[in-house]
This record gives structure tokens, C-alpha cells and sequence, in this order.
């Protein structure tokens, strides 16, 4: 059986692990469109706050990892699929052939159409390349202006921050992490930036960027202009799923799988940012694109692939972020339902947040900022769609009781 799986990120590698351990005598190929070994975006941040090196983002940290397992590693672009021949295309003609397909192409970064955006000192934060170039630039003291306040743009904020940067966020929502946190936990979070030094600008937008001898000006949507040394655009991911297409295979947002992470075309599947799966909390195909939908999405379709037939019950949404020290996180359906009950603590005071929302007596969405204590248990709470009977009024009351509710309601333990 030879496996062929495109995409080089935590969803990929899992899959080639997963196949090696179920199918010792297979071939599998992991097929990338960036050199040098597999590694994590979510790592480039610690590298660019000089946390680990470039080898810190790797994978396996082993570079004879791939050859000692018998996975073949190779470099290149693929520009068609064609699932009737069993069989991919590279940019400049050359093919590779499968028994097995899964597609791991993940997500790109989306590029607001903004005059100057394709400037030399403008760049995404996505690859270890784009890393590389900002790290030469982000000095201490050079003025750095980021474009987006969602959660790939904070992590990035943390890590520029740690760099000694003078520091300009702008949002376009009223809020940071707009998709995350409802407008209590957001301005929260923007005010804690802000006493840590960000200059943070939100309900507006950068309208066009110029070059002004050595440095860049940047326009808002305001009329104000603003000096940088270096602008980072943080505005948003988009799947990567251009390489499916005259192939038949069916996509909406992504690329729509069935239960067993199997596309509409025979023996190709799809994983991670690219791929639309179910949703635990909505039970309708969504894309999630964060980390631990795309490893668990990357063991899944890894067993039906290897013949193991194995549903993917569905993924819960859900991040954790850490903003300059201050801890949030948000959990499944955290914007609440339509009829459903919710229960708040605010201490804005102490930096403290904690919503928590209800569908009948099940809780089905969170967020919070500042409280720790309760990751576990609301992921647990929500994942298990524990009946909480009397437990939900007294949660109305105090949503600090989460533990004590958790004890009460179910025998399983925190994971």
C-alpha cells in the first residue's frame, strides 16, 4: 500500500506516524511545499522571542527521524489532483502516485487589498522564512505596526513584545480576538496591552502603506498616519484548497469530509486547517483551524486509511492564549445559542472574566480571562455534554463552581 500525504504540518506528520505504527510494510511520502523539515507554525512565535531556535519549531526533533521510520520526505508543489488516476501533479510536470491520499495542505495567510501591502517591510508571520525576515528587522526600539488582534496576531504580539519592540496593534473589530471573546473578555484584554505598553487601536483598519525613505507610512482608516519600521499582517487565515480544484473532489469552506475524514472522491481524504469536519458543539462541518483539530483530524483519517475504521465523532473549538501574562480562553459555542441561559462574573478590577453558556442543562460554550482553574473542567464539561440538573441554576448564581459541578454531575475524570 503506498500512502501519499500532501502537507508537512502536525496533521501530516501524525498521519505518516499513525500509518508507519498500523502499516509497518507501507510506503508513505509526506510531499511539502516548503525545504527543510516538518515543523510547527504555532512554534514561530517562541522562535521569534528567541524562546528555542529554528530547530525548537521542528516536529521531530530528530532529523533522521523520517529515513529511521521509513517515511519519505520530498519537496514540491502540488498543482492538480486527479483521483481518477490515483495520481497528484507537481509544478513543472511531475507526478506522483497513490493508494491512499490525504490532503494536510492547511491554511495561508489572507492578504487584506491594501495599496503597498507587497512592500519589503511588510510581511505575514505563517513560515519559518517570514520569521527569519522579521527577526532581522524587529530590533529593540524599531517601530513595529501589526495588523490584527485575532489569535494567530496576539501570539504574534506576545512575541514581538518580548523583543523590545515599540508596539502598534489596529483591529478592525471594536474588540481584540474579536472571534473568540465576547466584548467584556476583549476590551479586558486590550486594556491589560495597553497598561503593558501596546499602543492598541481598534474599530479601524490600515487603508494603504508607502515607503518614506528608510521607514513606511501607514494610513488608518481614521486619517491618521502612523511611522513603522515594520508592519506585520496578522488578518486572517484561508484553507488551502486551490490545489482540488476541476478534480471533482467537493469543498464548501474547506474541503467537506464524511465521518471517516473521507472527501467526495474514492481513497482521498482530507485533515486539518483545510479540511470541513464536523463540529462537536454545532454537529455541522466547519473549519477549525487550530492544532489539536488538526493532529486528532491527522490520527483519524490516518486509521481509515490503514483500514481501521474509526468515526470522528467531531472536534471541540476551542484556545487558549496568553497575552503579555494575562491567560484566556474560550471553549465550543462561547457566543451562547439562540434561547439558551448564560452566567457571568466581571472583575474588570483584577483582570477577571467568566461567561459561561446553556443550552437546557448543558453547558455548551465558555470564556474567560485572568481564571486558570477552570480550562479542564469546562472543556471537559462541554465535550462530555454533561446534564447538570440542579448544578446549572447554582452555576448561574456562582460560575466559579465549575470543580464542584464537575464532581457532582460525573464520575470521569479531568482531562
Amino acid at each position: 500500500m503506498h500512502h501519499l500525504i500532501i502537507g508537512t504540518g502536525p496533521s501530516g506528520v501524525v498521519a505518516a506516524d499513525t500509518l508507519r505504527r498500523l502499516d509497518p510494510d507501507a510506503t508513505i511520502m509526506l510531499l511539502g511545499d516548503e525545504p527543510g523539515p516538518p515543523y510547527a507554525r504555532m512554534a514561530i512565535p517562541y522562535y521569534l522571542r528567541r524562546s528555542i531556535d529554528e530547530e525548537g519549531t521542528f516536529l521531530r526533533k530528530n532529523a533522521s527521524y523520517y529515513y529511521a521510520h521509513g517515511i519519505e520526505l520530498e519537496h514540491g508543489q502540488v498543482t492538480r489532483i486527479e483521483p481518477d488516476a490515483h495520481r497528484v501533479r507537481l509544478e513543472g510536470g511531475a507526478t506522483r502516485s497513490y493508494d491512499r491520499l490525504l490532503i494536510a495542505t492547511g491554511s495561508r495567510p489572507l492578504q487584506p487589498p491594501i495599496d503597498g501591502i507587497d512592500l519589503p517591510q511588510v510581511h505575514s508571520c505563517w513560515t519559518l522564512e517570514d520569521a527569519r525576515r522579521i527577526a532581522a528587522a524587529a530590533n529593540p526600539g524599531a517601530r513595529v505596526l501589526l495588523m490584527g488582534a485575532g489569535f494567530i496576531g496576539c501570539i504574534i504580539l506576545e512575541a514581538l513584545a518580548a523583543r523590545g519592540v515599540a508596539l502598534t496593534l489596529v483591529e478592525a473589530g471594536d474588540r481584540m480576538v474579536p472571534r473568540m471573546m465576547d466584548e467584556n473578555a476583549g476590551n479586558l484584554i486590550k486594556r491589560w496591552c495597553i497598561d503593558k505598553g501596546v499602543d492598541v487601536r481598534t474599530g479601524t483598519r490600515v487603508s494603504a502603506i508607502k515607503r518614506e525613505g528608510a521607514a513606511l507610512s501607514v494610513a488608518l482608516e481614521t486619517g491618521e498616519t502612523l511611522a513603522a519600521d515594520l508592519v506585520i499582517s496578522a488578518t486572517g487565515v484561508a484553507p488551502n484548497i486551490d490545489l482540488v480544484a476541476g478534480s471533482g473532489i467537493v469543498t464548501d469552506q474547506g474541503i467537506l469530509t464524511d465521518k471517516h475524514l473521507a472527501t467526495s472522491a474514492r481513497h482521498v481524504y482530507a485533515a486539518g486547517d483545510c479540511a470541513q469536519a464536523r463540529d462537536l458543539s454545532s454537529g455541522l462541518p466547519e473549519v477549525q483551524a487550530i492544532q489539536p483539530t488538526a493532529t486528532e483530524h491527522g490520527r483519524i483519517a490516518a486509521l481509515n486509511m490503514a483500514g481501521r475504521p474509526s468515526a470522528h465523532q467531531g472536534s471541540l473549538n476551542m484556545n487558549v492564549l496568553d497575552t503579555l501574562g494575562l491567560i484566556s480562553s474560550s471553549f465550543g459555542l462561547w457566543m451562547g445559542v439562540a434561547g439558551g441561559d448564560s452566567a457571568r462574573l466581571h472583575d474588570p478590577d483584577r483582570y477577571r472574566y467568566l461567561c459561561l453558556q446553556f443550552e437546557d442543562d448543558h453547558l455548551v460554550g465558555a470564556s474567560a480571562v485572568g481564571l486558570t482553574q477552570h480550562v479542564g473542567v469546562l472543556r471537559g464539561l462541554i465535550q462530555g455534554r454533561v446534564r447538570l440538573g440542579a448544578w446549572k441554576e447554582r452555576l448561574i448564581d456562582d460560575p466559579t463552581r465549575t470543580m464542584e459541578a464537575w464532581l457532582a454531575c460525573t464520575d470521569a475524570p479531568i482531562r
